[in-house]
């Protein structure tokens, strides 16, 4: 079993919306399956801060506000979003990515409510993203010199840059599965970004 999120987004011709982000977290979870029922238990309690300052299994580096505690649920970074207008369903969408899921939907509901682009190219513009700890601003290939530039003379943190672009961190980041709905038409989209990916309409 790999260690990994998924995200799926659901649209029915009624207009019923479903967004939703699971996860597994590590490698074979918590280590521990249910008998009879196929599938592993997650290791999702690495998401609370089990020592304050000290980086989880991801580099996260937690809080006391996240410590463990009876009743408490941990911090987490799954955002499955379902966008409205209006009383209408226009955007269902959310993303794998750990720590840059986030970040990914934010990118993601910005290129299509505020830029207008297209549910594809949406999802295939390059990313940013940055998580207070480390102080570094990740980037994919693609986000332009003259942007990088910039960030750089606000004083953002960019890693030295391979060819091609993006950062040292991260090839990519995220794979956002989304739907838009408008005019009557449904419109879905699998990020590119991953090796498995697939839509399906009826």
């Amino acid at each position: 079993e790999s260690p990994q999120t998924t995200h799926y987004s659901v649209m029915d011709k009624d207009g019923g919306a479903v967004s939703v982000t699971t996860t597994i977290n590590l490698a074979y979870g918590g280590g521990g399956s249910v008998d009879g029922a196929g599938f592993f238990l997650n290791n999702e309690m690495d998401d609370f801060s089990a020592k304050p300052g000290t980086p989880n299994a991801f580099g996260l580096i937690g809080g006391v506000a996240n410590e463990i505690e009876p009743g408490k649920r941990p911090l987490s970074s799954m955002t499955p979003t379902i966008v409205q207008k209006d009383g209408e369903v226009v955007l269902v969408t959310g993303s794998p990515g750990g720590s840059t899921i986030i970040t990914i939907v934010m990118q993601m509901v910005l290129n299509v409510i505020e830029f207008n682009m297209n549910i594809a190219e949406a999802s295939v513009a390059p990313r940013v993203h940055h998580q207070w700890l480390p102080d570094v601003l990740m980037t994919e290939a693609g986000v332009s010199q003259d942007t990088l530039d910039i960030l750089r003379a606000r004083n953002f943190i960019l890693p030295a840059t391979p060819a091609g672009g993006g950062s040292p961190y991260s090839s990519t980041l995220g794979r956002t599965n989304s739907i838009t709905h408008h005019d009557g038409i449904y419109y879905g989209f699998s990020d590119l970004r991953g090796l498995e990916y697939g839509v399906a309409g009826y």
